[in-house]
């Protein structure tokens, strides 16, 4: 094998090298993917807060908003866009959107029938209004999303029906009020039921961010890694040639030396570890020989 023509030192380095490889390719694995999950679970927080914002306006406008312009509804004959809670809540998102950190989200409420042809659900959306449907247990649904401008970390949660003043809007076309009727027709926007799922908000952030938090993180922590293997190597290998590799280099040339015959030659003995016993049985070794070469003149002579 190629290892057994190579010094005691070089095979100690390859042997520290491979560790040193091994620990940082897992160690890098491991902190992918444990940064990647947190740099994902950051931003889902901060969507879940937006969301919650973005209910809490639609309950306003719900409430208030609705009840105080009602009656100007019918009288106007433009449609007052304010008074509706997925407008209010789209209004007030592309506020906040003007903010350093909120400029890569997305907010949308993405409708099936809607009023509004901007809230048109695309097959995506629908699909995930659909699995809504098809399964009250789910509350969320979070995940990747591939758009015309890349991929895209998303959450959406489902919109149902569950006032019965939203009715009135969204029921029976000559309930509802006339400004209504003049803005947006009769074609769209009607026929939705209490209780039904007709909608999903959906926040999303383009996936460089999450991925980029993580990766810059990642490079950080693989950098400080690199840094303390290589010195640990280093400080190893210093030790180990200071402890056992000169040691043994300079007990290989004794060894030499008593073979051609000079038995003056003394293996040191500085340490009480398995090199100093090493030496220790060379010398002993060499006290034998030199005794045996002794008696054997002494036969030839006699």
């Amino acid at each position: 094998m190629l290892l057994n023509n190579l010094k005691l030192g070089t095979k100690f380095n390859i042997l520290l090298i491979s560790i040193f490889l091994s620990g940082i390719l897992i160690s890098g694995l491991t902190l992918s993917w444990i940064l990647q999950q947190r740099a994902q679970a950051e931003v889902t927080s901060k969507a879940l807060l937006l969301l919650q914002t973005m209910n809490a306006v639609r309950d306003y406008t719900s409430n208030n908003i609705q009840p105080l312009l009602a009656p100007q509804l019918e009288m106007d004959s433009l449609f007052i866009s304010e008074t509706v809670p997925a407008y209010s809540a789209t209004e007030v998102f592309q506020k906040l959107r003007k903010a350093p950190e909120y400029k890569s989200f997305f907010y949308k409420e993405a409708t099936l029938n809607p009023t509004n042809l901007r809230d048109k659900a695309d097959n995506f959306e629908s699909e995930l209004i659909e699995t809504f449907r098809e399964d009250s247990n789910i509350q969320e649904i979070s995940g990747f999303r591939t758009l015309p401008g890349g991929r895209s970390f998303y959450i959406a949660r489902p919109l149902a029906i569950k006032n019965e003043s939203c009715l009135r809007c969204h029921g029976d076309p000559n309930d509802a009020p006339k400004s209504q009727l003049t803005t947006y027709g009769t074609e769209n926007g009607y026929g939705w039921n209490l209780n039904e799922i007709v909608a999903v908000q959906i926040l999303s952030v383009p996936a460089e961010e999450v991925l980029n938090q993580a990766n810059q993180s990642l490079s950080l922590v693989l950098l400080t890694l690199l840094v303390v293997f290589s010195v640990i190597v280093i400080g190893i290998n210093f030790l180990l040639k200071r402890t056992v590799i000169r040691p043994l280099q300079k007990m290989a040339k004794i060894a030499e030396s008593v073979s051609m015959g000079d038995m003056d030659s003394e293996f040191e003995q500085k340490t009480q570890d398995e090199i100093g016993a090493l030496a220790k049985a060379f010398n002993r070794m060499k006290s034998s020989l030199a005794i045996s070469m002794d008696l054997l003149n002494k036969h030839r002579k006699g």
